[in-house]
């Protein structure tokens, strides 16, 4: 009798986004007149820089001589980005990371939920609350927790974010060893200083322990003193991984390609105190079970680090800066607490009151969709996410809608 992976019984209902989904497409079908503004999923609305679209033309071209034709590529990625990758991300910020130990992907959601296969099933876990739920649910379908118990599930450290720590958590009191940490963070938008980054690389070492530092978000840090990378660290390099993506950066959501860094010096132990390099096990794993990302768009990726490439990206951060500005501003005005904004894409808006009660009023009372906080998890309760993706018209819009609502 063929039987489930029992573990997926544990998992709530539904995922958060389709929640979501089921509300507003139940209110679009009932106000057909009444044009919904998407201000929830974090998914980007501005075309492709111009440098991106020329190279995936030029590389598709490529692909029709047989001269130039590109089959199976390697599957860690193509040496043109990982160098361009690590000479501009990583180096041009005093960091040393090489051309081998960046693993270029297809999302870093999909590196999130596959980097935990490599653990061992009984590691002690450390997670954000609230998270991006990636974090929790993959843990959770490979058996690392209990039951969810009052919004948690058993076995989880949870690091609790909140109005009180400016939604940064500090290092537990008890050992624990798979620490998810996220900067700037999603859902929050907010950004972590180098002595709390320093504080938890700290903590790592003393615990024998592993950072999975997810910094989708870096390119949207503006505040000089703040950390683009969790390898600006001393020591960091010896505990952490390190997840990046072009999807808000470059407008990749569709593209899809991202990276993922893994330091030779990260090590993991087995039952008999033997320390394996993180390495050679994620090498094994992403070649046996990945088979790359397609020729044309690593030369897209790769064409965003050219200068024209900086300076439409920059643009493009730009737009979204703007309006995440105009977002904190007018909430701020109508009276709410916000974070991020700023160094980030999302605004995390203190409502005072239930999150998917306040999802509703700005959905059936502006045409606008949020992110209720309480999907993502305890401490999101109280607050809903609020995204800078998409045209500053629809932005001033939807801000003029919310106002008129919550008057």
């Amino acid at each position: 009798m063929i039987r489930i992976n029992e573990n997926y019984t544990k998992l709530k209902a539904s995922y958060l986004f389709a929640d979501i989904a089921k509300r507003v497409n139940a209110y679009v079908a009932a106000n057909p007149s009444k044009p919904i503004i998407r201000l929830g999923i974090g998914d980007v609305t501005e075309p492709l820089p111009q440098v991106c679209r020329d190279a995936l033309h030029a590389a598709t071209d490529e692909l029709g001589q047989r001269a130039t034709f590109k089959g199976y590529g390697p599957e860690q990625g193509y040496a043109f980005l990982r160098d361009a990758i690590a000479q501009h991300d990583y180096a041009a910020r005093g960091c040393k990371i090489e051309s081998d130990e960046i693993f270029i992907s297809d999302g870093s959601k999909c590196d999130c939920g596959n980097i935990q296969e490599i653990f061992s099933h009984d590691v002690r876990l450390a997670i954000p609350d609230p998270v991006y739920p990636v974090y929790v649910d993959t843990n959770v379908m490979a058996g690392r927790t209990g039951a969810n118990v009052d919004g948690r599930y058993q076995g989880i450290t949870y690091l609790e974010c909140t109005p009180a720590n400016g939604y940064v958590p500090a290092v537990p009191s008890v050992a624990t060893d798979l620490i998810y940490l996220c900067f700037p963070n999603n859902p929050t938008g907010a950004v972590a200083t180098k002595a709390q980054l320093a504080a938890w690389v700290a903590y790592a070492k003393a615990n024998k322990a592993i950072i999975l530092f997810d910094s989708a978000y870096e390119a949207y840090i503006r505040d000089p003193q703040i950390p683009h990378s969790i390898y600006e660290i001393e020591g960091a390099r010896d505990v952490a991984l390190e997840f990046r993506s072009f999807s808000k950066t470059a407008g990749f959501t569709g593209t899809r390609c991202a990276y993922l860094v893994v330091p030779k010096t990260v090590v993991a132990y087995d039952v008999a105190g033997n320390a394996h390099p993180i390495h050679a096990l994620w090498n094994r794993r992403h070649s046996t079970k990945f088979n790359g990302v397609s020729y044309p768009v690593q030369k897209a990726a790769a064409a965003i680090y050219t200068e024209a490439g900086k300076q439409q990206t920059g643009a493009l951060i730009n737009h979204y800066l703007a309006n995440a500005k105009l977002i904190r501003d007018a909430m701020t005005k109508l009276g709410f607490s916000c974070v991020g904004g700023d160094n980030a894409p999302y605004i995390w808006v203190n409502t005072g009151r239930d999150s998917w009660q306040f999802f509703d009023t700005l959905l059936n009372q502006a045409q606008v969709v949020c992110t209720p906080g309480a999907g993502f998890g305890k401490c999101g309760e109280g607050h809903v996410r609020i995204s800078a993706f998409n045209s500053r018209e629809n932005v001033e819009t939807a801000l003029a809608r919310i106002a008129a609502a919550l008057k």
